[in-house]
């Protein structure tokens, strides 16, 4: 009997030796891979990184430039009439049939004080010489007012100040001839001075005492 156990426990003993055997012979299936996840139709694509392109540098400011600046309009280029010139009176001629005004001064009318001599004193300036008048405006008369100069580069309104034949009149010239005053200028020129600070009864005053002087009046 006991002879009999023992076979059987040999038996089992050796078929687990053989199955072991089999098993270590067969070749193992390969793992397989985890399936990738396709991605929906509906999910957000990713966004994308492209890198920012270079900003410009801002253009630098022109001068007198910013909100509270002054716009201006560029200037237009300067009218200029050249030729002989005919004296009319202190301050006033004419270049190719166009009246000019001297520009900035103020000289006696004709039939005032020092008017006659204010006109020979502006004829012997531009007798014989080429005057070049650049336009400046014209005054609410018609009159080309303009700054007027010799060939050699004097301003003839400044020369007819310096004879003590004209003054400046700082409402148009911005004082720019006042400096040039002889000291008794505005005395002698008193009707123009009148004039320049809206004295005109003192011109009607002066102009009834000549016509009462003229002959046949009354």
């Amino acid at each position: 009997m006991e002879i009999l156990l023992l076979l059987c426990g040999f038996g089992v003993l050796i078929g687990l030796i053989i199955k072991l055997t089999k098993n270590s012979g067969t070749p193992q299936p390969p793992k397989k891979r985890a399936a990738r996840s396709e991605p929906k139709i509906d999910d957000p694509l990713p966004p994308l990184n492209f890198p920012s392109p270079p900003r410009p540098k801002p253009a630098r400011a022109p001068e007198n430039s910013g909100p509270n600046a002054a716009w201006r309009a560029p200037e237009p280029p300067v009218r200029v009439i050249e030729g002989r010139a005919f004296v009319t009176d202190g301050d006033s001629l004419v270049i190719k049939s166009v009246e000019i005004r001297l520009f900035g001064v103020d000289a006696p009318e004709l039939n005032h004080p020092f008017g006659k001599r204010a006109k020979w004193a502006l004829l012997a300036l531009c007798k014989g010489q080429v005057i070049k008048a650049k336009v400046h405006h014209v005054d609410a008369h018609g009159r080309t007012v303009a700054k007027c100069y010799l060939p050699d580069g004097r301003d003839l309104s400044a020369e007819m100040v310096k004879q003590g034949l004209a003054i400046d009149w700082p409402k148009f010239s911005e004082g720019v001839y006042r400096a040039l005053e002889v000291p008794d200028a505005r005395k002698k020129m008193w009707l123009a001075d009148a004039r320049q600070k809206g004295r005109m009864h003192v011109w009607k005053q002066f102009e009834a005492k000549q016509n009462n002087r003229a002959p046949g009046a009354k």
